[in-house]
């Protein structure tokens, strides 16, 4: 085993940048990970974000492509998100900063016009999401004859975003004869059947038990009625914690991370807090990101837009405010904190209808969450109607996803006249003549 970079082989450039980044010595998955890429082999790498995976297949392929060459790139990134497409290309450049390599990053959010200029310069790398390299793609801007290396970052995440058919097309247009990497946190039936069409006979490294937050995170779980007290509580352990130097909170939707987004503004003003999701245009989050990693900003609000790849690597504590729904985001998420053998802290909230995924997510990483006595001081509201309804509406859906015979208190029975209208709309469609009032007879005929 490795237990320096210089034992690599890597050369002087190389290791120079890495001195230049702080990197010092490598982490499990570099250790077993860069290996067999130099080697040239096809590498299949379980790894739980937060792992040092990016620099595990980044700087072999730095090392193995020198210098520039040609107009055309020879090695694809592919990644499921636009700010883990930024963070990686940022990697790129800080390993490559002793080449004349050239890397360029193509994602969705911006127009493609400046990407295309880059690209036409003259390229080495490219970084890209599955939909925008598509795009410039076909429109005759990227010739993908000369690619050497294909890589395929957070696997598991561009399954669950639906990117299989995309991810199908590219693997259609490069060349047969390719080294491949295919990185992952869990793995799935997916991800299986995705390996065994991308890649040959490969070398699989697991670094940790798939799905399992890093050993540095110290885990705590707070029971929560409703959202009001979850925002008591959050008040509560930003007033106490006098530990939480850089802070994420995860929120499930966009409205919900606006809300407690505002909460936090109101609280603590303008300085000390940025919002991250999707209805952000892509300048506001790139800048949101850079507040918060330049430390101008202690606290981030974030969905789970940010819960993967993002390498901030001081965050002391992460608290989910929504339990997610996607459970594998749990990992992720948690994953911010605790990164390069630091500790951390991950905080969850979890209202009674969240208790389903919790338990899902308790089962995935093989933990049972320690759970915590809600403080004495923190006003515990009366849940209002509306979300009381909507908690005991998720909660029958839950039991009618395991059970499809449950029939709970929001089961839906038509009433004869949604009957009537269903049968009229149906024999509509159909073309079929039904009675019309007073006897007499309506034609629906197919348009």
């Amino acid at each position: 085993m490795a237990v320096t970079f210089d034992d690599f082989k890597f050369n002087r450039q190389l290791l120079n940048a890495l001195t230049d980044a702080g990197y010092t010595e490598p982490t499990p998955v570099q250790q077993k990970a860069i290996p067999p890429i130099l080697n040239g082999q096809d590498v299949m790498g379980i790894a739980q974000t937060g792992t040092g995976k990016t620099a595990a297949y980044v700087l072999p392929i730095v090392m193995r492509l020198k210098y520039a060459q040609g107009d055309h790139a020879r090695a694809l990134i592919i990644a499921p998100t636009r700010e883990l497409a930024i963070q990686i290309e940022e990697n790129v450049k800080t390993f490559a900063k002793y080449t004349d390599l050239r890397i360029v990053s193509v994602y969705g959010g911006l127009g493609p016009k400046t990407q295309i200029e880059l690209i036409n310069k003259g390229v080495d790398i490219i970084v890209a999401t599955p939909g925008r390299f598509m795009d410039i793609y076909l429109a005759g801007h990227i010739v993908t004859k000369t690619l050497q290396v294909l890589v395929l970052d957070e696997a598991d995440k561009m399954m669950d975003m639906g990117f299989m058919p995309q991810i199908n097309r590219i693997l259609e247009v490069v060349p047969i004869k390719r080294q491949n990497l295919l990185f992952s946190a869990t793995m799935s039936d997916k991800i299986h059947e995705l390996s065994a069409n991308f890649l040959e006979f490969p070398t699989v490294i697991e670094v940790t038990p798939q799905a399992t937050p890093a050993q540095t995170v110290d885990q705590k779980l707070y029971y929560v009625p409703n959202v009001k007290t979850k925002i008591n509580l959050l008040k509560k352990l930003l007033e106490e914690e006098g530990n939480i130097t850089k802070l994420m909170v995860f929120c499930k939707t966009r409205v919900a991370a606006e809300d407690v987004y505002k909460f936090l503004h109101r609280k603590f003003g303008e300085g000390h807090v940025k919002v991250l999701h999707a209805n952000k245009g892509q300048n506001t989050r790139i800048n949101s990101m850079n507040a918060f990693k330049n430390d101008e900003v202690k606290i981030l609000v974030a969905t789970d837009v940010a819960s993967r790849g993002i390498d901030v690597s001081d965050v002391s504590h992460v608290i989910n405010f929504d339990v997610p729904v996607v459970i594998e985001d749990y990992v992720h998420r948690i994953g911010r904190t605790g990164r390069a053998l630091q500790s951390g802290e991950a905080i969850t909230f979890c209202n009674p209808a969240e208790e389903y995924y919790l338990n899902k997510i308790q089962k995935l990483i093989r933990q049972t969450v320690p759970v915590y006595d809600m403080p004495a001081d923190v006003f515990v509201e009366a849940t209002p109607y509306e979300e009381k309804q909507d908690q005991d509406r998720e909660i029958d859906m839950q039991k009618r996803r395991d059970d499809p015979d449950f029939k709970g208190a929001f089961h839906e029975k038509k009433t004869l006249n949604q009957r009537k209208k269903f049968d009229e709309a149906k024999a509509k469609k159909q073309g079929i003549q039904r009675p019309a009032k007073k006897g007499r007879v309506k034609s629906f005929r197919k348009k």
